[in-house]
């Protein structure tokens, strides 16, 4: 139509309905726009404390979402082979009574053989629970594969995390480095405060091997090589230390850095934290004329950092802060030491040293604001270090990924710039302890619920979930002695260690958007064959049943026996809780819900709806009354309001008690619902003006969230500067304690679980003997199961190169790429590389080339791009499809250009005989290590020649 036409005055719709989107995972406010009930237009809400009524791409393309031709439409039954996409369709009450009889079967005679695990699940606080009192302790979610070590190193560090626990100060930070931030996750928020930034002229620095999205507007980008981040938080650490630039008296008062640690070898207590006979931590004081050990949280007191001192019993023990300085003063973290590894040259490393020092210490922010801090004292005045960091996937998804996130956390404390103004903030409810009370459930009730939640953290041997030999319980070895803060689980191994039977079989995979058969996996070829693989002896499948919830026809439809059709989001109640991933800011606790803007067109349920069936079917406790009868037969919506996980507390934090009087506790109100539809679906309450800062040990705002029940005490909490959680761990390793691991682990135990944070290369093996493997052309879409011997020769020399992927802003997992309007931004993905790399390749712009890896090659089309860091490779993700899924044409550009690097990352780091020998993952919380891939290029006879292969390792020709 001519633009001149345009009629900009007609109205958008009849009706406008607030609700919350899903399209990525801000969870921003919209107002859906709806004509004689079709969505016509979908807009921000200026009213949410979220967006603020700012909407991206993703959100204005929810309309194409919910009107996707991909959508599924009836409940599904296999008839054919797994992976045929053979179904017939049935009605509900089928589907309900068959998946009840296999969970039925399942929860009479072993809870544990059920594998419930959830993909991009925004109500993980119900499926949880479900799990729970179904009684299996195998069940996960997605930050599994996401940010768990991240998550992990900052719960365990400072009682909360970067991204949905925590934000910069964006009103008064003055430099902010972003650590591995991509563009998919928390964008609106983010694209708000950096507007904020550089208006006003901060300075902001991004860390990341790739320079798009925020990178591109960023004032300096420092191109570091994957999975060197925290080699380079090190050596900046090394240079303040250097230059006696640290903010001792935050470490002192807010912090364990001047605890004494006990230095005892060979002893049980070595590396401990020196208590008193009440278990109150000591620290080393000056006095008048000596030195005297006293309570580390007495106040008035002058504690000592470095020296060495004996305690009353005669052993020796120094500040956690010494063992700190001796480790990253050393040459090793020398700028000069790291420049080659990191990619980054020493003088840029010393000269950002010297900036944020400078904006620290020098560019102090001083508030006129009275606060009290935890311990009573009074203070006129609120004084920040106005240096930010914030961090993502990019340092989350490598193997050392827990102890760099820990390295960014120390570096923030030195500079006193953990919830000061103008540093990185907590977000209510927030922080918690650290690590939060809340450990994973390892037995089982008398009426057959688990004693707790099946994820929580884990804080010592004793809270493992392994059997009497020190073996892994669960079916992905999270909690285990090779993983033991796997605080999310480890969605990407259940299918790998199922199909083997290691450590042992389950009988039912119950998945919701968990997109296993494609971009959810690793080693995405053997995953789809082990979905088909039968048991030789019996000729049944060797994970016999899967059940498959998602609103849309993804690629693991395919290996389905059961598909439960979702609603989308336009459709369903949601709950956005603040005891599940909360939307709340730093100044602000927030929670929120979705209603029901439209009624589906098609024979679906939203997903919650059936747990809750499946649940009364089951007679799970909970989920019935006394007489058996199901306790919330109207569904997620009553669920909602009337569920109590303690008296007064349930999912919505407004309008609870008698008249929706209560904020945080009270009795369950039935107009609850209605009040968050009249305030535009979500709720928001302010924190007081004297606890905004200092969150973690001001007494103004731990009485503000105690009120709300956010914590259960007003005691302050200690940043874990030396994180003694981890030492216990070290010390089972060296054989004290009832709990230790079995040999194997010994070593791997006390090397990674150290209390300092410290930087290790990738874990991948692929330096050993063996022959060379050939390739065997395959299907462009598939292949066998294969695992080759490691081959000959040093790593970086087979493997020079780094190779990553990006989420695009525009997109988000694999469900934008099916959506026509974003599809009119991106069809496919190209593989982008620096030109440098790209000449010394005899490499063209637009030259289709072979990615080469461990597990195989991939034929795809290079493109030059001079923001990418010349020892790196990367793509967009989960734009490639597989032909067949998500309703596409097969001649589509996803299908047929597009292409997944998954297929050449292995799920399981491997002996040399091909066995899995544990996890490819970080070893402390099992977070998957996508980007620890490494690959090499070659040269196709033909590179103007269009067409994407795959030709994976060990398959037949």
């Amino acid at each position: 139509m001519p633009h001149a036409h345009l009629n900009l005055h007609a109205p958008t719709g009849d009706v406008v309905k607030t609700t919350t989107c899903y399209m990525c995972a801000c969870r921003c406010g919209i107002r859906v726009h709806l004509d004689d009930g079709r969505v016509r237009y979908i807009d921000g809400n200026p009213q949410h404390p979220v967006n603020r009524g700012v909407i991206c791409a993703k959100g204005s393309a929810g309309i194409m979402q919910h009107y996707s031709p991909a959508r599924l439409s009836k409940p599904l039954l296999r008839v054919g082979e797994r992976g045929a996409r053979a179904f017939r369709e049935i009605e509900w009450d089928e589907a309900l009574a068959l998946a009840t009889q296999w969970l039925g079967d399942i929860r009479a005679r072993n809870p544990d053989e059920l594998a419930f695990f959830t993909g991009r699940d925004q109500s993980q606080a119900l499926t949880g629970w479900w799990a729970q009192q179904f009684g299996t302790i195998n069940y996960a979610a997605h930050g599994g594969f996401c940010s768990v070590n991240m998550a992990a190193a900052g719960m365990y560090t400072l009682g909360g995390s970067f991204w949905e626990f925590g934000e910069p100060d964006w009103e008064l930070t003055r430099y902010l480095m972003l650590w591995g931030v991509a563009e998919d996750h928390d964008s609106n928020p983010i694209k708000l405060g950096l507007g904020k930034l550089k208006a006003r002229g901060a300075k902001i620095v991004a860390v990341n091997p790739v320079r798009t999205g925020y990178g591109a507007i960023a004032d300096e980008w420092v191109p570091i090589n994957p999975g060197t981040d925290g080699l380079l938080a090190g050596a900046l650490i090394h240079a303040l230390l250097h230059a006696d630039r640290v903010d001792l008296d935050y470490l002192v008062r807010y912090t364990n850095a001047h605890h004494l640690v006990i230095r005892a070898p060979e002893a049980p207590d070595d590396g401990m934290i020196a208590r008193d006979a009440d278990g109150h931590a000591l620290c080393a004081a000056r006095g008048d004329d000596a030195v005297r050990i006293v309570r580390a949280d007495a106040i008035g007191i002058a504690p000592l950092v470095v020296g060495e001192v004996r305690l009353a019993d005669g052993r020796v023990a120094v500040p956690a802060f010494q063992l700190f300085a001796e480790r990253f003063m050393a040459d090793d973290y020398a700028p000069e030491a790291v420049a080659t590894t990191c990619g980054v040259d020493a003088q840029t490393i010393r000269r950002l040293a010297r900036e944020l020092a400078d904006v620290a210490f020098e560019q102090a922010i001083h508030l006129p604001q009275r606060w009290t801090d935890a311990w009573g004292r009074e203070h006129a005045e609120m004084i920040g270090r106005p240096v930010a960091m914030h961090a993502m996937r990019g340092i989350s998804a490598h193997a050392n990924g827990f102890h760099t996130c820990r390295s960014l956390h120390l570096l923030q404390m030195i500079l006193g710039a953990i919830d000061t103004p103008g540093s990185f903030r907590y977000q209510p409810p927030y922080p918690k302890t650290a690590p939060p009370p809340n450990r994973p459930g390892r037995a089982r009730k008398a009426d057959g619920a688990l004693d707790a939640g099946p994820l929580g953290y884990v804080h010592a041997p004793d809270d493992l979930v392994v059997d009497a030999r020190g073996e892994p319980r669960r079916i992905d070895k999270a909690f285990s002695w090779q993983h033991p803060f796997a605080a999310h689980g480890m969605l990407q191994n259940v299918i790998a260690n199922a199909c083997a039977g290691d450590p042992y079989r389950i009988d039912t995979l119950f998945l919701f958007m968990a997109n296993m058969g494609w971009n959810s996996a690793m080693n995405t070829g053997a995953t789809r064959a082990m979905l088909c693989e039968r048991d030789p002896a019996s000729g049944e499948y060797r994970i016999p049943h899967v059940i498959y919830a998602d609103a849309y026809d993804s690629e693991t439809v395919a290996f389905a026996d059961l598909v439960l059709p979702d609603t989308t989001y336009l459709e369903r109640y949601d709950c956005i809780s603040l005891l599940d991933r909360p939307i709340s800011d730093a100044d602000g606790a927030s929670d929120a819900i979705r209603q029901p803007v439209v009624q589906p067109d098609r024979d679906v349920r939203p997903f919650q709806d059936v747990l809750l069936d499946l649940g009364a079917r089951l007679r799970l406790p909970g989920l019935v009354d006394e007489q058996g009868a199901p306790k919330y037969p109207r569904g997620y919506a009553q669920y909602m309001v009337e569920h109590e996980r303690a008296p007064g507390i349930g999912l919505l934090a407004g309008w609870r008690g008698a008249g929706g009087a209560n904020d945080g506790v009270g009795t369950p109100n039935p107009d609850q619902l209605a009040r968050y539809v009249e305030h535009g679906c979500h709720w928001h309450r302010a924190v007081p003006a004297a606890g905004r800062y200092y969150k973690m040990a001001n007494r103004d705002y731990l009485e503000w969230a105690k009120s709300l029940a956010f914590v259960g005490s007003t005691q302050p909490v200690v940043l874990q500067f030396y994180a003694e959680t981890l030492q216990r761990f070290r010390l089972a390793a060296r054989g004290h304690g009832a709990m230790q691991p079995p040999e194997r682990e010994r070593a791997r135990v006390e090397r990674y679980f150290d209390p300092l944070p410290f930087h290790y290369p990738s874990l991948s093996p692929l330096a050993g003997e063996g022959a060379e493997g050939g390739w065997g052309e395959v299907s462009s879409q598939d292949a066998p199961h294969a695992n080759p011997l490691p081959q000959a020769g040093e790593p970086k020399a087979r493997y020079p190169l780094a190779a990553i992927t990006q989420r695009p802003m525009f997109m988000y997992h694999a469900w934008g790429s099916q959506n026509r309007w974003l599809r009119q931004i991106a069809t496919r993905n190209y593989l982008y590389l620096n030109p440098r790399t790209a000449a010394e390749h005899g490499v063209a712009d637009g030259d289709w080339i072979w990615l080469v890896g461990e597990r195989g090659r991939l034929r795809v089309q290079a493109r030059t791009h001079a923001g990418t860091a010349p020892g790196t490779v990367w793509s967009w993700n989960a734009i490639g499809k597989r032909k067949g899924a998500w309703r596409l044409a097969a001649d589509a550009p996803e299908n047929v250009d597009g292409f997944l690097l998954n297929h050449l990352i292995d799920e399981s780091l491997r002996d040399r005989d091909g066995r899995a020998r544990c996890a490819n993952a970080d070893p402390v919380t099992g977070q998957a290590a996508w980007f620890d891939l490494r690959v090499r290029i070659e040269r196709d006879a033909e590179p103007r020649r269009h067409g994407h292969r795959i030709e994976l390792a060990g398959a037949a020709g």
